[in-house]
C-alpha cells in the first residue's frame, strides 16, 4: 500500500491497538522499544487521536517520527525524555487519552484554557515525576482520581473551572510538598480532607461552601497553612459533651461553657504559636542557625539555600568570583559543598521585592516555567537584608560575551550557531509568552542576557525577575527597566511593556548577531553613528546588506539566510507595536514559514501613500535623551 492517505492514520490506531499486549515493551528505561518502536510518540500519537485541533497546533506529531524532542508544544530533557506537554490556550476539545500516563518522565502538564471534556485519566497516577498539573479551565467531567495522590512530587496543581463532581479524595493528603492547589469553582461535595498546600482556593464549590460554612471562615479565600476545625484535641470534649445530653442542664451548660473556653485559649496559643514560629524561621535565616538542617529545607522543586552556606560557595562573595554586574544585581560563580558549579545571583533593591513570603511566592511561581531554553532556578535564599537567587553555571558565558571572543583567531560563534541561537531564544520567549501560565513578559531581551550552555544551546536569563503579568491583563505599567537600544520605544515613552516590547528586543538580539555590533556603540565602528537599529534600516535601504555583517565571519555565511534575519529582525522592530509578529510568528519565520508573505504584507503597509497618510516615523535615537544614552552593564563573564 502507498504510504500517506489513510495508512498512517489506520497503521497507528492497529499500534495503540496492539501495545497493551506488548510485553516487552519497557517504558521505565528506555523510550524505544527492542523493534525501536518509540512508546512516547505513540503515547503522544494517542493523545492526538482523542483530541479535536482546530487550529493545527499537533500539526508536526507524525507518527512515523522517532523523535518528539522536535514537536511542537513538547519539551524534552537533556536525556531525551519527554519532560513537558505544555498546550494552554489552544482551542483543543476532546478528550484526554489514558495514554498520558505512559510518558513516564513528564515533570509538567498545562492544559488550561481548553475545551476538553470528559474524565481526568486515572492513569495520570503513574507520572511518579510530575510535579505541575494545570487543567484548569476546561470541561473536564467526573471525579478526581484517588491516583493523584500517589504524585508525592505534585507541588502546583489547579483543577478550578471545570465540571468535576465528587468529594475530594483523601489521597490528596498524602501530597505534601503542594505549594498551590486550586479545585475552585467545580462541583465538589462531601467533607474535605486534610490538605497541605500553602497556598489553596475551594471557592465555588457550593455543596462543600454552604455545608462548611462554620468551619471554612472563607471558603472563596487563599489561605496559607490550613488547619482542620474543630481541633483535634477538642473533639475528645465535644463527643462528652454529646454523650451527655441525659444530665442535669445546668452541668450541660458548664461543659459547653468549659469548651468554648478551652476551645477560645487553645486558639489564641495556636495564634501566638504560628507568630512565634513565623518570627522565629525569620530570625533562623538570618542568624544562620541549625545550618545543617537548613541547607536542606525545600519548597516544592526548590531548595531553600541558607545564605552562610551561599557565602562559603563563593568565597564570601569575592570580587574575583563575579561573573558580571546586570541591572538587578551582581552574579558571582559558586562551588557546593558536593561540588556543584553555580551562579549566585545577589540582588540589589531588595526592599523594592516586598515582603519574605510575598517574595517566596513569586520565585516560586516563576520557576514553574521549564523550558530548555528557559534558565533553569535551582533556588533561592532570603534573609533580613538579603535576597539572592542560584543559576546553574553556564560555562559559555553570555552571546554578548561570545561574540567579542575569538580562539585561534576564528569567531567562536560561527553562522549556524547564531542561527541555531537565535531559533533558541526565540522558542524560548514563545514559551514565555503563549505557553506559560500566568504568561511573563522580560522585558530586558539583549544578547547578554542570552547564556549558553556546554553545547552553546540558548537559555534566557534573567526572565524570573519580569513581572509576572496575568492573562487577563494586556500590558502592564512599571518603572521602565531594560538597557537603552534595546527597550521598545513605547515602553520608553509610556512605561507600558507587553509581549510586543519583548518581541523588539529580539529584534535587536538578531542585528546584535548579525554585526557583532551592540545595540548603541557610540564611536566604536566608524560606520555605524548611534543606534545599530537606524543603522541597518539605512543599510537595508540602500541594499548594503553585506556592510553589516560582523567582519569576524570572514564571509562564512548564507546570502539568503542573512537577508532573511535582516527581514525577521525589522518586522519585529516596527514602531507600530502592533504590527511586530508574535513570537510564535517569529520561530514559525525562522524556520522558514511565512516570511514571504509578512513581508510582502508589511512592504504595502510602508507604501509612499500610507508614509504620506501617517506621522514621519521618527529614529531609534529621538525617544532617548542624549545624558541617558549610557553604555549598559552586562552580563559579560560566564554564569
Amino acid at each position: 500500500m502507498e504510504k500517506g492517505g489513510i495508512f498512517p492514520v489506520f497503521w497507528s490506531r492497529w499500534m495503540l491497538s496492539l501495545l497493551p499486549l506488548m510485553p516487552w515493551l519497557d517504558v521505565s528505561s528506555s523510550n524505544l522499544s527492542p523493534s525501536g518502536i518509540n512508546y512516547e510518540v505513540v503515547a503522544l500519537m494517542a493523545i492526538k487521536m482523542e483530541l479535536n485541533d482546530p487550529y493545527n497546533v499537533l500539526e508536526n506529531w507524525d507518527i512515523n517520527s522517532v523523535d518528539p524532542c522536535s514537536w511542537r508544544m513538547v519539551t524534552c530533557s537533556a536525556d531525551g525524555f519527554v519532560s513537558a506537554l505544555g498546550l494552554p490556550s489552544q482551542s483543543l476539545y476532546g478528550t484526554l487519552s489514558p495514554w498520558i500516563g505512559n510518558i513516564t518522565n513528564l515533570q509538567s502538564v498545562l492544559l488550561q484554557n481548553n475545551a476538553i471534556s470528559g474524565p481526568i485519566p486515572a492513569t495520570i497516577g503513574r507520572l511518579e515525576k510530575l510535579q505541575t498539573l494545570d487543567l484548569s479551565n476546561n470541561h473536564f467531567n467526573g471525579s478526581i482520581p484517588d491516583s493523584l495522590g500517589v504524585l508525592t512530587n505534585l507541588n502546583y496543581l489547579r483543577l478550578n473551572n471545570n465540571s468535576l463532581s465528587g468529594p475530594c479524595p483523601d489521597s490528596l493528603s498524602n501530597v505534601k510538598g503542594l505549594t498551590l492547589l486550586d479545585l475552585s469553582f467545580n462541583n465538589l461535595s462531601g467533607p474535605l480532607p486534610k490538605l497541605f498546600a500553602r497556598t489553596f482556593n475551594i471557592g465555588g464549590n457550593s455543596l462543600i461552601c454552604a455545608r462548611n460554612s462554620g468551619s471554612w471562615s472563607n471558603c472563596s479565600s487563599v489561605s496559607l497553612n490550613p488547619i482542620s476545625y474543630p481541633p483535634d484535641d477538642l473533639k475528645g470534649i465535644l463527643d462528652f459533651s454529646a454523650q451527655s445530653q441525659h444530665g442535669a442542664m445546668r452541668s450541660r451548660r458548664i461543659i459547653i461553657f468549659f469548651a468554648a473556653s478551652v476551645g477560645s485559649l487553645l486558639f489564641v496559643v495556636l495564634v501566638v504559636m504560628f507568630i512565634w514560629w513565623h518570627q522565629r524561621c525569620n530570625q533562623q535565616i538570618f542568624f544562620d542557625v541549625n545550618e545543617q538542617y537548613e541547607s536542606e529545607v525545600r519548597l516544592g522543586h526548590l531548595k531553600r539555600y541558607s545564605f552562610k552556606e551561599l557565602r562559603m560557595a563563593t568565597n564570601h562573595f569575592d570580587p574575583k568570583n563575579i561573573l558580571g554586574k546586570g541591572g538587578y544585581g551582581i552574579v558571582y560563580k559558586g562551588c557546593l559543598r558536593d561540588g556543584t558549579l553555580v551562579a549566585v545571583k545577589r540582588l540589589k533593591d531588595y526592599n523594592a521585592l516586598g515582603g519574605e513570603i510575598q517574595f517566596q511566592t513569586e520565585v516560586e511561581m516563576i520557576s514553574l516555567a521549564v523550558h530548555r531554553n528557559l534558565l533553569r532556578l535551582y533556588g533561592f535564599c532570603t534573609t533580613e537584608n538579603e535576597r539572592l537567587l542560584v543559576y546553574p553555571y553556564m560555562p559559555n558565558g553570555s552571546v554578548s560575551s561570545q561574540l567579542r571572543e575569538h580562539i585561534h583567531g576564528r569567531p567562536a560563534l560561527g553562522w549556524s550557531r547564531r542561527k541555531g541561537i537565535a531559533l533558541g531564544t526565540a522558542r524560548g520567549l514563545l514559551y514565555l509568552h503563549e505557553q506559560c501560565e500566568p504568561k511573563i513578559i522580560h522585558r530586558d531581551v539583549k544578547a547578554a542576557n542570552i547564556l549558553l550552555d556546554e553545547d552553546f544551546e540558548a537559555i534566557v536569563g534573567d526572565f524570573g525577575l519580569a513581572k509576572l503579568l496575568d492573562h487577563q491583563e494586556s500590558h502592564v505599567t512599571t518603572a521602565v527597566r531594560g538597557t537603552v537600544g534595546h527597550i521598545a520605544p513605547e515602553y520608553l515613552s509610556t512605561g507600558q511593556s507587553s509581549e510586543k516590547t519583548d518581541v523588539f528586543g529580539f529584534g535587536i538580539l538578531l542585528l546584535e548577531l548579525i554585526t557583532g555590533q551592540k545595540a548603541v556603540d557610540f564611536g566604536r565602528a566608524a560606520n555605524q553613528k548611534g543606534a545599530i537599529l537606524d543603522w541597518v534600516k539605512k543599510l537595508h535601504q540602500d541594499n548594503t546588506l553585506n556592510m553589516m555583517v560582523d567582519k569576524d565571519l570572514k564571509n562564512n555565511y548564507d546570502w539568503v539566510e542573512l537577508e532573511e534575519m535582516v527581514q525577521v529582525a525589522l518586522l519585529c522592530t516596527q514602531y507600530n507595536p502592533t504590527r511586530r509578529p508574535k513570537m510564535s510568528e517569529v520561530v514559525r519565520m525562522l524556520e522558514g514559514d511565512g516570511l514571504a508573505e509578512r513581508w510582502e504584507a508589511s512592504m504595502k503597509l510602508d507604501t509612499p501613500k500610507s508614509r504620506s497618510s501617517e506621522q514621519p516615523q521618527p529614529k531609534y535615537l529621538d525617544f532617548v535623551e542624549e545624558s541617558s544614552l549610557v553604555e549598559a552593564i552586562e552580563l559579560s563573564g560566564p554564569r
